[in-house]
């Protein structure tokens, strides 16, 4: 039986999510397989692969054919390279203890790689979220300018109407004050007509003829 090592699509809309499977060739994409071997998970970065090695070079020892993807998944988790270096021991070139030394050194290097990718993936995480923090506040500098601006604002109109308030207030005291300036002068005016037309008028001809008598004795002369 011709069998394959392929993905089984899986998780939501937006988040696929992967299943490494063995089936026969023959069966449909999602229909049934023999074995699942681990599960690929492209949304991280670097991609997240959950696999079990020994199954997946047993497998692939055993002549299934993976597609192009299963097959660059497996060998970023070194399952050929392990198919070689045990062809290596078959042939005697070297010795198992020398194999997994092999390997362990790839390993620790593909480790060392993935590690530098997620620092980098971390930092530009940091990064952006430094620049996105950073255009919020100014965001929020600029609302809160604007809302200072209309307070200020606001605070001029606030005066400018208080300040015509107190003008309007003022000519309107000096013009009661003048109105009753104007009014006390019109009274006092009427009184004093008033009392000059009640005061008795001197009759002048009296004043001429009237003579007190030590004045007529004056005016005659003394017999002689």
């Amino acid at each position: 039986m011709a069998t394959k090592i392929r993905l089984q699509r899986g998780g939501r809309k937006g988040y696929a999510f992967y299943g490494i499977i063995i089936a026969d060739a023959r069966a449909p994409r999602d229909g049934k397989f023999i074995e699942k071997i681990g599960t690929y998970n492209p949304n991280t970065n670097p991609a997240t692969v959950d696999l079990n090695f020994d199954r997946a070079l047993y497998w692939v020892e055993c002549g299934a054919q993976p597609t192009d993807t299963a097959r660059n998944i497996l060998k970023s988790e070194g399952v050929y390279l392990m198919k070689h270096l045990r062809g290596g021991v078959k042939k005697g070139a070297f010795d198992d203890a020398a194999a997994v030394q092999k390997f362990q050194a790839w390993k620790a290097d593909k480790q060392k790689g993935t590690d530098a990718v997620r620092e980098n993936e971390a930092k530009a995480k940091k990064d952006l979220a430094a620049k996105r923090l950073e255009a919020e506040k100014a965001i929020n500098a600029n609302i809160a300018k604007k809302v200072a601006d209309k307070k200020a604002a606001e605070a001029v109109a606030k005066a400018e109407e208080e300040a015509a308030e107190a003008a309007e207030e003022t000519v309107a005291t000096a013009e009661e004050a003048v109105e009753a300036v104007e009014e006390k002068a019109v009274k006092t005016a009427e009184e004093v007509v008033e009392a000059a037309a009640e005061a008795p008028v001197a009759d002048p001809t009296t004043e001429e003829t009237t003579e007190t008598p030590a004045e007529t004795a004056e005016e005659t002369p003394a017999e002689a």
